[in-house]
């Protein structure tokens, strides 16, 4: 941050850095900064409606400059690692593979990242979390950059790229930077200050990327849950996110027609009351009770939980037919009659191990089926379910 700060990147000004004798630990003391932090806030504040249009290209400016800092004579060099393209992706798809969970679209976005990488990147400083929720923006623009705890040295285009990651658009799809501008004006920032021109497929390569990395990271979060150190229901949660940017993955490299699965209804009389009201009384509970009744992070945490239960209520509706397609589709792809898992693993086995052509109209056809009924689960609301589906 004081590097950034002197290259004329906007930063809080540190002024203690603690030491032993402190006796805090580890940390520093820097000036407040007004502003917002919140995505969802930022793309639709009131507030911020005069400033909007300017930030995609503040961002641009502010990340050439990121980009321009003398990593040898800053020191920065001997704190950060380097990391290179290749490596990026090996070490995001050994960190998915480490969870031993079955997720092919993740298996074959892998396999198309390493078949397109970069065949020339400049090394630089890369923020690598550069984002609509880690910037602090007020009515003047872009305030200060925060959260560099996994900078390091390697493409910079990373962070062009991880900018325009839908995950981070705040269902504002049609503003491809942070959910607030236009791609164009990113470069055109970017441009202007580094006098580097912009390779628009080089980003792209990014954009896919920064799905894929984000779609290993909510299952990390999901495997923090059931191994610990946290057990709470946001982390849980958040595991179900992969299938968001698993279907970002699929409009960006996949895209084509999808069959959705028609929710079934309930109307069992076996069981009074069923399984999906039940289910129903304890989400409206946490809604309409427990969140009235708390605040802060347990008032989170309730609305977390309530989402929740919604996931279950349509896994209830659309998962077993989801799964009985999914398994036929599996049986058709690869001509064997086994268990669902055993042909899922099979899959990515296969993708892994490259017996299996990216360029296969049915394995296409698979992915988007599986990922686009997978997401109709987890999260319906989400733009890039809209898009996949021709809603937007």
């Amino acid at each position: 941050m004081q590097c950034a700060r002197e290259a004329g990147v906007p930063e809080p000004q540190v002024l203690h850095v603690l030491t032993p004798s402190d006796g805090l630990g580890e940390g520093f003391l820097m000036e407040w900064v007004d502003g917002e932090t919140l995505g969802a806030r930022i793309v639709r504040s009131d507030a911020l409606h005069e400033v909007r249009p300017r930030l995609a290209r503040q961002c641009g400016e502010t990340l050439a400059r990121i980009h321009a800092i003398d990593v040898d004579a800053t020191g920065l060099s001997e704190h950060l690692q380097t990391q290179n393209p290749r490596a990026f992706v090996e070490k995001t798809w050994d960190a998915y593979r480490r969870l031993s969970t079955p997720q092919p679209m993740i298996d074959f976005t892998a396999r198309w990242l390493l078949n397109h990488l970069p065949t020339a990147s400049r090394q630089a400083l890369v923020h690598n979390d550069f984002r609509n929720g880690n910037l602090i923006i007020s009515d003047q623009g872009v305030m200060a950059v925060l959260d560099w705890e996994i900078a390091h040295i390697g493409d910079p285009m990373r962070d062009l790229g991880w900018i325009c990651t839908n995950s981070w658009r705040f269902g504002r799809r049609d503003l491809e930077v942070g959910g607030f501008g236009t791609r164009e004006d990113l470069f055109a920032g970017y441009e202007s200050v580094s006098g580097t021109a912009v390779d628009r497929d080089h980003v792209r390569f990014w954009e896919v990327f920064g799905s894929f990395w984000w779609a290993v990271g909510c299952l990390e979060m999901a495997n923090h849950f059931r191994t610990g150190p946290d057990r709470s229901i946001e982390r849980a949660a958040i595991g179900r996110r992969t299938s968001e940017c698993q279907v970002d993955c699929v409009n960006l490299l996949i895209p084509g027609p999808v069959e959705r699965i028609v929710p079934e209804s309930f109307n069992s009389t076996l069981d009074m009351p069923r399984i999906d009201e039940l289910t129903l009384g304890v989400r409206d509970l946490l809604r309409e009770d427990v969140m009235a009744a708390s605040e802060g992070r347990l008032q989170f945490l309730t609305r977390v939980a309530a989402n929740a239960l919604d996931i279950v209520l349509r896994e209830l509706s659309i998962g077993p037919e989801h799964r009985r397609r999914e398994h036929q589709r599996l049986r058709d792809l690869l001509g064997k009659d086994d268990e669902l898992e055993t042909l899922r693993w099979q899959l990515v086995t296969a993708l892994r191990d490259a017996t299996m052509p990216l360029n296969s109209p049915e394995l296409a056809e698979h992915l988007r089926a599986t990922v686009v009924n997978q997401i109709a689960i987890d999260q319906p609301r989400y733009s890039g379910f809209r898009a996949a589906v021709g809603e937007d």
